[in-house]
């Protein structure tokens, strides 16, 4: 469909496929959020009054059977906290930290010694952070906050040796039933560290004891993924396999050490034929293909998931953007209508209805349904796509001939920031633009340069417009701008070099503007359609026909077909020439460049 490449990408079909929950395959993450990103920590930062410490250090009687101890605070502890609380307030965070913890030593309380890991937290001091983790530890060994502080700080240390015996106990302490599952945490934890092989190392020796069972080979093969080393991970993958066949976590595991993705979709394939209800293993089949952009097969078995599943909201999901992504638009409608009646029955916090809102939108459009199209945008709420529903919006009423209500539905907006603030201008401008108005288009654009001078999206739309007019003093003031603003910015070196081509002036100089571009951008179709062009009006038929196919292959657009079409043409390959321009009206009748084409060359095609 025309306007699918807008939201119909690559990430958005994977995201279609990435709500998936593997319970098995995803061990869950450390107990203590803190203890994953201890930098993230923030100290008390507000100055504690006598009363506060007194509340703090006077253990009730089930603190004290906790293990803490029982403190009589003396006006000497008194005074050393609040001094040490009012230098964490102004900042000096040594005098802060030392006090604290010279006080956890003396009086035993761990959470002086807590307290003092927060002050070197705040000051982002790691050595001084970790000592008081391991006097907190001390004084408090059954703190699990603790052990999973002291354990995430071993992970960005050099010397791993010390949380080897840690992990060990905790396995052995913990139901059996539910080993498994600390085993993937630890591989997680442990595969934070700096130091990859040391870890590894630590894994196997935390592991040994339970080399029997498989889940313990899959856990030492995704420790191998972390630490580079494939040739292990598919070992210990093989033996996870030859032990347990019907688990789905070792096919997925296998899969996922096969450097070879073919080699890899074959593992999935296959243990899908031995076992086809294995949902997981497909929906990781299905994935790899969209990986792939092998859209038709992952769509065919996102429908073999959705046969057993007909709820699913995340294969409802991937169902409709994979429709839309083969121009099945029906089947998109159909698919994504489904999961938005869905999701509006049973709201779910973790899933954002807003593309699946605007690809409805643009498959309205596609069909000729304004209405339908503006109905589907003003439904999403308020978030990052809120503002782009908006704007489109705007846009569609301005299309279906209603520009003094497009203009109001901008005007009722109040954009947050610079970057928002030129996404309304460049709106109406365009919306403008397109009804003909260029002059009132020019003047939108005039007032937001004003107020954002250097803004280049701005520049380069006025230079465009100025283009169009040909007011070129302008046009090329503007691009020069752009140019000194963002050195690398190819559109303003290719747009100016275009239009002097395209006008037959300054050719060396457009030549060396469009080669700027397309160094920077060599891939570009456009880019490279206006290298051809230059070629072509230097003379230089043959390079001109190369550079023209090479960018009409990459992207059959109307105007790159009008401009193959006169190169063949001038070349004697009239036949061709017509073949292409007939390819260029099918796509764009109203295309200014062919019609002003064949009227100069009093051509039909």
């Amino acid at each position: 469909m025309k306007n699918a490449p807008a939201i119909v990408t690559l990430s958005l079909l994977m995201s279609a496929c990435a709500t998936v929950s593997t319970p098995e395959a995803q061990p869950p993450v450390a107990q203590s959020e803190q203890a994953q990103a201890p930098y993230n920590g923030s100290a008390r930062q507000q100055i504690a009054t006598a009363a506060h410490l007194r509340r703090m250090l006077q253990a009730s009687q089930s603190e004290s059977e906790a293990g803490l101890p029982s403190l009589d605070l003396s006006p000497e502890i008194l005074f050393k906290l609040l001094s040490a609380e009012v230098a964490a307030q102004r900042g000096q965070w040594k005098l802060a930290y030392t006090t604290e913890l010279a006080l956890a030593q003396q009086t035993r309380d761990p959470r002086l010694a807590q307290r003092a890991m927060e002050i070197a937290l705040t000051a982002r001091r790691h050595d001084e952070a970790l000592a008081a983790v391991r006097l907190w530890r001390t004084l408090a060994p059954e703190s699990e906050q603790a052990t999973q502080y002291l354990l995430s700080f071993l992970m960005l240390s050099d010397d791993l040796s010390e949380a080897a015996p840690i992990l060990k106990q905790r396995l052995q302490d913990i139901p059996a039933s539910s080993r498994t599952m600390l085993m993937f945490q630890i591989q997680r934890l442990l595969a934070r560290a700096k130091n990859k092989q040391a870890a590894f190392k630590v894994l196997e020796q935390v592991l040994q004891p339970y080399l029997d069972t498989p889940e313990t080979h899959l856990v030492l093969a995704q420790g191998a993924v972390a630490a580079g080393n494939t040739e292990r991970a598919r070992q210990e993958a093989l033996a996870a396999q030859a032990a347990k066949p019907e688990s789905e976590l070792a096919a997925l595991t296998m899969a996922l050490v096969t450097p070879d993705k073919d080699e890899a979709a074959k593992v999935l394939t296959s243990y899908l034929a031995r076992y086809p209800k294995a949902r997981e293993v497909r929906m990781a089949l299905a994935r790899q293909l969209v990986e792939r952009k092998q859209y038709a097969q992952a769509r065919s078995q996102f429908e073999l998931l959705l046969k057993d599943s007909p709820k699913d909201l995340t294969t409802l999901y991937a169902l409709g953007v994979l429709s839309a992504q083969t121009r099945d638009n029906a089947a998109a409608e159909k698919y994504l209508g489904k999961y938005l009646e869905l999701l509006a029955s049973q709201p779910d916090e973790e899933r954002d209805p807003s593309q699946a809102l605007l690809l409805m939108s643009e498959l309205a459009e596609e069909r000729k349904d304004t209405d339908a199209a503006i109905k589907w945008l003003s439904q999403v709420d308020p978030g990052e796509a809120w503002l782009g529903a908006q704007l489109r919006r705007a846009q569609l009423l301005a299309k279906s001939g209603n520009l003094v209500g497009a203009r109001k539905a901008l005007a009722e907006l109040t954009p947050q920031g610079e970057t928002e603030q030129i996404q309304v201008l460049q709106a109406e401008s365009q919306i403008l633009r397109d009804a003909g108005q260029i002059a009132e288009a020019m003047e939108v654009l005039e007032g937001g340069i004003k107020r954002f001078p250097n803004n280049t999206d701005l520049l380069y739309d006025q230079a465009m417009l100025a283009e169009k007019t040909n007011q070129l003093a302008l046009m090329e003031k503007n691009l020069r701008k752009v140019m000194t603003l963002a050195p690398k910015n190819q559109h303003a070196y290719n747009a100016l070099g275009y239009s002097l081509a395209d006008r037959n002036l300054r050719l060396p100089e457009a030549f060396a503007l469009i080669t700027k571009a397309h160094e920077l951008a060599p891939e570009d179709p456009f880019i490279l359609d206006s290298l051809g062009w230059v070629h072509f009006r230097m003379g230089r038929l043959k390079e001109a026909e190369e550079l023209l196919r090479r960018a009409f292959t990459i992207r059959p657009d109307a105007e790159i077909a009008v401009h193959l079409g006169e190169v063949l043409w001038v070349k004697g390959q009239k036949e061709d020439a017509q073949k292409f321009w007939r390819d260029a009206r099918d796509k764009d009748p109203q295309n200014d460049t062919l019609k002003n084409t064949l009227i100069r060359l009093q051509v039909k095609p």
